[in-house]
């Protein structure tokens, strides 16, 4: 089975929208997808299917998981959800739970919360998530000033946890500004990536099915 996790540099920077449009690309080709949003706050006492976790499930239309395996109510990072319920996340039970959603798929799609370090416990991040499958990391930016930074941290953070990089997504901003359609080129130029690839702006994810095409193909092997 291929494992890609799916991080950002940020919150809001078009994760789940990334994942939804890599769904429909994968699903076209073919592929058995399994999408899971491993912890999603933010989250109301009935579930929704505005929730990131039920979005994946109808990219891919896969039965189960239909919603986020863990939801928190506050909009925080997710230890600290957690805590505010009361609760404790077991890294090594939800790692269990995240494998027995994905038995049978070809390709597990593992969205993270927030950005790559924020914290899944006070212990563990998403890295720690990405390690038990041998998870490949496909991280989504925003394509806008400041981003150039964000993707070399967060692309320094990853090469030292040891994680392969897949590659880089930009999403469009609502308000694009001079640095918007450069920044991938200067990504490329400074991290000695070739995988960059910035997308256009689609309402619908299922639009930009030929736009992420790409990516589908960055699965097999990692940038460097």
């Amino acid at each position: 089975m291929i494992s890609l996790l799916i991080t950002g540099t940020d919150t809001g920077v078009g994760k789940t929208w990334v994942a939804r449009a890599l769904s429909h690309a994968l699903v076209a080709a073919g592929r058995r997808v399994v999408a899971v949003k491993p912890v999603e706050t933010g989250c109301g006492s009935e579930r929704s299917h505005l929730e990131d976790g039920a979005l994946l499930a109808t990219a891919t239309g896969q039965a189960e998981p239909r919603a986020a395996l863990l939801r928190f109510a506050a909009p925080v990072a997710p230890a600290l959800a957690a805590e505010r319920e009361g609760e404790t996340i077991d890294l090594d039970a939800l790692v269990l739970r995240i494998e027995e959603s994905s038995a049978g798929a070809e390709v597990l799609l593992m969205e993270g919360a927030g950005g790559l370090l924020a914290p899944i416990t006070w212990e563990w991040t998403v890295v720690d998530l990405a390690r038990p499958f041998g998870a490949s990391v496909l991280l989504v930016a925003a394509d806008r000033l400041g981003t150039i930074n964000h993707v070399q941290l967060t692309l320094s953070a990853l090469e030292l946890a040891g994680l392969e990089v897949a590659g880089v997504v930009l999403t469009p901003p609502e308000r694009p500004d001079d640095s918007t359609g450069t920044n991938a080129a200067s990504i490329e130029r400074l991290s000695g990536l070739e995988r960059v690839l910035g997308l256009p702006r689609v309402d619908d994810p299922s639009g930009a099915r030929d736009a992420i095409a790409p990516v589908a193909g960055w699965l097999d092997g990692p940038a460097r």
